[in-house]
């Protein structure tokens, strides 16, 4: 350690004298300024800048617009520390800090590893300042797919590619649930849910014909935003993977209505799958509301309805045995009905015994894990509350990371 910091300390002495810039030539003494007049070089102006070897200081020239009175620093745009004392290495890895831990973590992690002394709030604003960055790209890209202006990405066959989508709640401030509704009927929301997708490929499986999914195929997509902005986005990840070169493309999810109203005019003519675990989820829920109090008997009213009927795609039969049941219990009726009308509205995404033969998966256990570790092991850690733009700042910026696209994203950055 001690070694380290001698080096360092070596380096910003030797850096700083890099950064002593000369005075310009008189025919590089002036700029043009945004008001379309001219900006005169002024003196030298020197600023602290922190760098990856530690601190150091940039002198550089100072140009001033005499008619509308703007300063130029050109040295900090070519160096990418216009507005900022904080290098790009530095703001990098506070960036991958960031979005792994929370910022005071970071923090720590950068003092440790990196022996720089920075505040948890500089990896706070820097993390979300670069996510937003990302979020940005992302959105510019949303735009161009929305006017039907994606290149086509090129490349051998896939032979089966997955969309799935789920959503899964965060904690937020509480302006950011001013209006809506909580889970509790009279009490107020103190989440907001975050749409998670993600798209993977398989290409075959093992000797007992289950799926395998192709190793690190796996990439993911989300943000706090309605189901029309998340199709936009999704459609993208799926293009971006080679949706256009899918011999099969199958769109995974639970019950949720706002998955299924997008899987039809964003992945038309794919194969639609409600995961067969989410399935027999309600099928408990309802045995346990016939039979509240009473295991054996839920378990043998399970093992007609749900190994009978559920796993073996007899779906028709299974809504027919539902609206049989009668009761007593206006409570248990109404559950009754809406349990009836989720396997009617979805029978075809439920020809399970279909699927297997097909060797395709069945169960949505992939977007399933990303809400835990993409959303879940970050943003939902005790004591954290988000707004939504800090939240979807790191978001994307997790995303990206996760995806394998950082490095791309910051040499894209420094070219622009």
């Amino acid at each position: 350690m001690a070694i380290r910091s001698a080096m360092h300390h070596a380096g910003a002495t030797a850096l700083t004298e890099l950064l002593q810039l000369a005075v310009p030539d008189v025919d590089q003494r002036t700029l043009p300024c945004a008001c379309g007049q001219q900006a005169g070089y002024r003196e030298l102006r020197s600023k602290p800048v922190l760098t990856a070897v530690g601190p150091v200081r940039i002198s550089r020239p100072y140009y001033l617009c005499p008619h509308c009175h703007t300063g130029q620093f050109p040295a900090d745009v070519e160096l990418d520390i216009e507005n900022t004392e904080i290098s790009p290495g530095v703001r990098r890895m506070q960036a991958v800090v960031g979005q792994e831990a929370s910022f005071d973590h970071g923090r720590r992690q950068l003092k440790l590893l990196a022996d720089l002394e920075i505040t948890t709030k500089a990896v706070e604003r820097t993390a979300e300042a670069i996510g937003e960055s990302v979020a940005a790209r992302e959105q510019m890209e949303i735009q161009r797919a929305v006017q039907l202006d994606l290149p086509i990405v090129v490349g051998e066959p896939i032979p089966i590619l997955y969309v799935q989508m789920d959503g899964t709640g965060v904690p937020v401030v509480k302006k950011e649930t001013v209006g809506r509704k909580g889970k509790t009927d009279g009490e107020p929301a103190h989440t907001r849910e975050v749409k998670l997708g993600c798209v993977f490929t398989q290409t075959g499986w093992d000797e007992e014909g289950y799926p395998i999914r192709d190793p690190d195929s796996t990439t993911y997509t989300g943000a706090i935003e309605t189901a029309e902005e998340f199709g936009k986005r999704i459609y993208l990840e799926a293009w971006n993977r080679g949706w256009s070169r899918a011999e099969k493309k199958v769109v995974m999810g639970d019950g949720a209505e706002w998955i299924w109203n997008l899987a039809e005019p964003y992945f038309p003519g794919a194969v639609q799958i409600v995961d067969l675990y989410h399935a027999r989820q309600h099928l408990w829920e309802l045995a346990r509301k016939l039979h509240p109090n009473d295991g054996l008997e839920q378990k043998l009213w399970i093992k007609t309805h749900q190994r009978r009927l559920l796993d073996k795609g007899k779906i028709e039969k299974l809504v027919v045995s539902l609206r049989s049941i009668r009761s007593t219990n206006p409570e248990v009726s109404e559950k009754i009905r809406i349990e009836a009308d989720y396997f009617d509205r979805n029978a075809e995404r439920m020809r399970y015994p279909r699927f297997r033969r097909q060797h395709l998966f069945i169960g949505s256990g992939v977007i399933e894990a990303g809400c835990k570790t993409v959303i879940g092991s970050r943003l939902k850690q005790s004591g954290m509350f988000w707004t939504v733009r800090g939240a979807n700042a790191i978001i994307a910026l997790r995303c990206c990371h996760l995806n394998g696209r950082f490095e791309d994203y910051w040499e894209a950055r420094r070219a622009a």
